[in-house]
């Protein structure tokens, strides 16, 4: 049994960019040459010395048959190498089981130790100066002559130990186990030499395996030649267990290479699933993709273990990623020499389909062998990193370290099963990147949106000492969408982020929270500062914007708000700055047009207290009020129900919009009475349509902590059965981010209020960060699309195939599909023609007054009878 053990070390370099620790790597190269050159000449002098002392200890025998008995050994030697059986322990190291105990042990018993010395090198050089591996000859060399001088010193301490009353065979059978223990020392103390890692545990199995293998191998030739010269015609016996033998060790090394192999899988896989947590775990960015978020580190690791499991030269790693930077190039071994460091454009690279090739230069063909020139390589493995659609990378696998052989089919068949989960892998890496970067970025902008801006913001809150959140209104934004309509206020919107990013540079974090509004996160910056990079964005923001053949005169207000001097940064976090900076906007209605946030501002806050304090006496009052908006089913035209929306009418403020009394009320824990008015309120209106004839449903949208309440599923069923109305003619409207905020509590509330009969729709769907991952496990009977990608579709491709892929997805689930913010004729035509089940929006109604509502269905309907012989309402063109 003999190591191998080759002198080359794993480098990285990167086609773009160089890391300082490859660097570190490539300047740590030549060292470890050094000590490993250093290292071979210990070896040759030790070597040397021992073989000398033996010859020396141990008497000549000067016999007629030394020359036949040479050249048998050295026959024998040449045989069991070439039925060596090669098992790959780490890079660099081999595991051979070559048989070569066997006429070892024979040579102990028939020959002197310069005879057996002579032959065993002879054997040992001859194969590798006739397989061309002539890098480590010198080394390997060393070790031959330490193997046989181990075990004739072994051999003869035995003998003197034993005296007379010892037997020679069990001193030959001493000295032949030991010497295949002390090539593996010197093989262990290679690695740790060029500082590879290996783990004591996996030394002392390798130590074991050289122990149990040499130990069988000395007893089969020892018992083979004592057999042989005691028994006439015994040697067919001896033949025939000599091919059981090697059988068995064929079997034995298959099974350890098929370990590990799988080992090698799961560790590639395991290294490209953390990376690919690590790239999830990586805060938002504006430029947020696959190629910013390479790390040359993560893949020279991956590299440097297929390298390991291959004992290959060299690994290189070609990856094609979007972006700027265009390939990456990763190389584990040896440096790519200037000529091999092209692109994905050689004669070996440019491959049909996905297997594994293997090219030698001894039969390669011109254009084969020039590139295998370039790499400065004999052989090489290469195998395509393909996509469903799309060439990913190559991986590339040059000269195997081995003394004995090249790569073969079981290399071949690795390579291959690496390469396919690592090309999974990276386009299962870009897809989260893809959904990432939608998670965290505004479709329409492209900038960040919340909670992108969020996550990016913590980071800098903990870090950066004078941040500043700046926060932008466009005012003139709802008149256009009014006027004009979504499409060129969409079109201002994308003008207004390019100017915002004009201004304050790459760098600096800018989102679109919603609607108009953008904030932009300043670091380092003092108050005088902020004041005038916020007079700045209001000015570029307030320029005439071109919308069309038109000149869109516009106004943007600016609020800024910062952490004050007596604060630190762990007691106000950015849902803090952005609520200040928000107030700061509010602020400027009474006509300045950018200001900072001070403490005075925050009355605006005791107004929300104001609202949720006097909310129970406004719905005493009648202030509070339930508006309608229809909903028409596709093609039909049929009303198939109203959505109801709560208004409040405030004696002192006005008009309040929703979103200005609803958070607060609902953090305040009184959203629960605000659901029961408008239940009541909605279930009264269905029970008179219901009084009239008509079958029209209502739809009441449910709040997070109304989901939380275990006692809802009870209120429910007790309107509906004090107002007598179906429960199929009632839907319940919940939003994603609602139940996933706790699904242990919100999922059985659910399940009871889908087991009454109520109709339970998702609001808002294609907006949450998990919609695709949940949407099986909620008790839904529809969704309704996000009028976000339902006013962009008639401009934007990618929001078209959001409303598609959704009207599919709900109907292969067997739901009802809603799509909300139809405004146009084409958009509800397309929906139509997708087959989206139902449309509401400014195209079919605004949302009405019960008696307004009651006006427009006399004077937009016709009333009929259908199929079921039931009353239905009928929008007229």
């Amino acid at each position: 049994m003999a190591d191998d053990v080759g002198a080359e070390d794993g480098r990285a370099a990167t086609g773009s960019d160089r890391s300082a620790e490859q660097r570190a790597h490539q300047r740590g190269r030549p060292v470890d040459e050094r000590r490993f050159y250093h290292y071979t000449l210990i070896v040759v002098a030790i070597a040397v010395s021992g073989a000398v002392a033996v010859g020396v200890w141990l008497p000549f025998d000067y016999s007629a048959d030394l020359l036949w008995i040479g050249l048998a050994l050295a026959a024998g030697f040449v045989i069991a190498e070439q039925l060596a059986i090669n098992v790959d322990v780490r890079s660099g190291i081999s595991w051979t089981i070559s048989f070569t105990e066997i006429p070892l042990v024979i040579g102990l018993m028939v020959g002197p130790f310069e005879v057996v010395l002579a032959a065993h090198l002879v054997a040992g050089v001859g194969t590798l100066i006739a397989r061309k591996v002539s890098g480590r000859v010198l080394y390997n060399t060393g070790v031959m002559t330490i193997e046989i001088t181990v075990a004739f010193a072994m051999a003869g301490l035995v003998a003197a130990l034993t005296g007379p009353v010892g037997t020679q065979w069990l001193a030959a059978f001493v000295g032949t186990v030991s010497a295949p223990v002390a090539s593996t020392i010197l093989a262990l103390c290679a690695v740790w030499v060029l500082r590879r890692r290996m783990r004591a545990g996996t030394g002392l199995r390798l130590m074991g395996r050289v122990l149990v293998v040499g130990f069988i191998n000395a007893a089969v030739g020892l018992s083979a030649y004592l057999i042989v010269t005691d028994v006439q015609y015994a040697w067919p016996l001896v033949f025939a267990v000599a091919l059981g033998l090697a059988a068995l060790y064929w079997a034995y090394s298959g099974l350890l290479r098929e370990q590990r192999d799988l080992e090698a899988l799961t560790d590639v896989s395991l290294m490209v699933a953390r990376s690919g947590r690590h790239a999830a775990a990586k805060p938002a960015g504006d430029r947020d993709d696959l190629a910013h978020e390479f790390a040359a580190s993560e893949w020279f690791t991956l590299a440097e273990r297929i390298k390991d499991q291959l004992s290959a030269r060299r690994i290189v790693l070609r990856l094609r990623l979007d972006g700027p930077e265009g390939t990456h190039t990763v190389v584990a071994g040896d440096p790519v020499p200037p000529a091999g460091k092209g692109h994905l454009d050689d004669s070996i690279v440019r491959l049909p389909g996905t297997h594994a090739r293997l090219f030698r230069g001894s039969d390669a063909t011109e254009d084969v062998g020039a590139a295998l020139r370039a790499r400065g390589a004999d052989e090489v493995l290469v195998v395509p990193l393909r996509s469903a659609n799309q060439l990913l990378g190559v991986l590339e696998a040059h000269d195997r370290l081995s003394r004995w052989r090249g790569f073969g089919s079981a290399d071949i068949q690795l390579i291959g099963t690496m390469a396919a989960h690592l090309a999974t892998a990276l386009d299962n890496r870009r897809l989260m990147a893809t959904l990432r970067h939608d998670a965290y970025h505004d479709p329409l902008t492209g900038l960040l949106n919340r909670p992108g801006f969020c996550q990016v913001a913590r980071g800098t809150l903990e870090e950066q000492a004078g941040t500043v959140v700046v926060r932008v209104d466009l005012d003139v934004f709802s008149t256009v969408s009014d006027a004009l309509g979504y499409a060129w206020a969409d079109r201002m919107l994308v003008v207004a982020g390019r100017r915002m990013r004009d201004v304050l540079g790459s760098l600096v974090p800018v989102a679109r929270l919603e609607g108009a509004s953008f904030a932009a996160l300043l670091t380092e910056c003092e108050q005088t500062e902020a004041r005038t990079i916020a007079e700045r964005l209001r000015a570029e923001l307030s320029a005439p914007y071109a919308v069309d053949k038109l000149t869109v005169e516009a106004n943007a207000s600016v609020g800024y708000a910062s952490i004050d001097v007596e604060e630190s940064p762990s007691q106000v976090d950015i849902n803090g700055l952005l609520q200040r900076a928000d107030v700061a906007v509010r602020a400027t209605r009474s006509g300045e047009e950018v200001r900072g946030y001070v403490p005075s501002m925050g009355q605006i806050f005791m107004r929300r207290f104001q609202l949720v304090t006097q909310l129970r006496q406004a719905l005493e009052n009648g202030e509070v009020s339930v508006h309608y908006q229809p909903k028409v089913s596709l093609p039909s035209r049929h009303v198939r129900g109203v959505e109801a929306l709560v208004r409040w009418e405030h004696p002192e403020f006005g008009k309040l919009h929703p979103d200005e009394f609803v958070p607060a009320i609902e953090a305040a824990g009184l959203i629960g009475a605000l659901t029961s008015f408008v239940l009541d309120e909605a279930l009264a209106r269905v029970r008179r349509w219901l009084d009239e004839g008509l079958r029209i449903s209502v739809a009441v949208n449910l709040s997070v902590r109304t989901l939380l309440d275990a006692e809802f599923p009870e209120q429910v069923a007790a309107a509906l059965e004090r107002f007598a109305v179906p429960p199929e003619l009632l839907t319940l409207e919940l939003t994603e981010s609602g139940v996933m905020s706790n699904p242990q509590r919100a999922l059985p509330v659910l399940r009871e209020l889908h087991a009454l009969g109520v109709v339970l729709a998702v609001d808002d769907f294609g907006t949450g960060y998990s919609s695709l991952a949940y949407l099986r496990q909620l008790p839904v009977d529809e969704v309704k699309i996000d009028k976000s990608f339902v006013l962009g579709m008639g401009t934007d491709l990618g929001d078209l195939a959001v409303v598609r892929s959704i009207v599919e997805l709900g109907h292969s689930l067997g739901l009802t599909v809603v799509a909300e913010g139809v405004e146009e004729d084409v958009a509800r035509d397309q929906l139509e023609s997708m087959g989206c089940d139902v449309a509401q929006g400014y195209l079919i109604s605004r949302p009405l007054s019960e008696r307004r509502l009651e006006a427009w269905l006399h004077a937009r309907t016709t009333r009929a009878v259908d199929r079921q012989s039931e009353d239905v309402l009928t929008l007229l063109n």
